[in-house]
């Protein structure tokens, strides 16, 4: 099995990769789909159907009959429960034939770290002390945020992806955007997903 990827930010090409093979090792350990590069797109195209349709055709060749698409990217300013359905039924109407997902981090993917913070103590010079705040994805500067807990601040290139690494996969399901995550992997995967504790 293939898994393709489209992301939207230059983080996320070496993040996202690493992130679906933790949530593979933890979902279904059995399992050992081929996690091709993501297929990047500006956030300004990305939410455009033209363009969106353009990169699931592109990533649908690219994974085969049997391949699956995830589709990952900030909110912002914009409700994933809004964002996200609208991307997933263009990506569906375009290419039916795949098993496709839309993940709408909200407002950011970095995000998904503050909600498992303590996890993230002493990783990269965090604080030993760093705590979680109490609606981790109310903030909207989750990356300045990090950026001012850490001693050189927050590199979206260099520190995505090292704390993608190494934070606590159930801790992050506190974010609601998380848990979605978690849930449409298992159902990437075919696989039953633990309830959030």
């Amino acid at each position: 099995m293939k898994l393709g990827l489209i992301v939207e930010g230059h983080g996320e090409v070496a993040a996202a990769p690493i992130l679906v093979r933790r949530l593979t090792q933890w979902l279904a350990p059995g399992l050992h789909p081929e996690v091709l590069l993501p297929h990047r797109i500006p956030r300004g195209q990305l939410v455009k159907e033209d363009e969106l349709n353009r990169a699931i055709e592109l990533t649908a060749r690219k994974v085969g009959n049997e391949g699956r698409i995830l589709v990952l990217l900030d909110a912002d300013k914009d409700l994933p429960c809004v964002l996200g359905p609208r991307l997933l039924t263009w990506a569906r109407s375009k290419r039916p034939d795949r098993l496709i997902s839309v993940v709408v981090a909200k407002c950011e993917y970095e995000a998904w770290f503050l909600a498992a913070a303590e996890s993230l103590s002493g990783h990269r010079g965090l604080p030993s002390t760093l705590r979680a705040p109490s609606d981790p994805e109310r903030i909207r500067d989750a990356k300045g945020w990090l950026g001012n807990h850490l001693p050189s601040g927050y590199s979206e290139t260099i520190d995505q992806p090292k704390l993608t690494s190494v934070f606590d996969l159930e801790a992050a399901r506190r974010a609601d955007s998380f848990d979605k995550l978690v849930r449409d992997m298992g159902t990437l995967l075919g696989v039953p997903v633990p309830p959030r504790s």
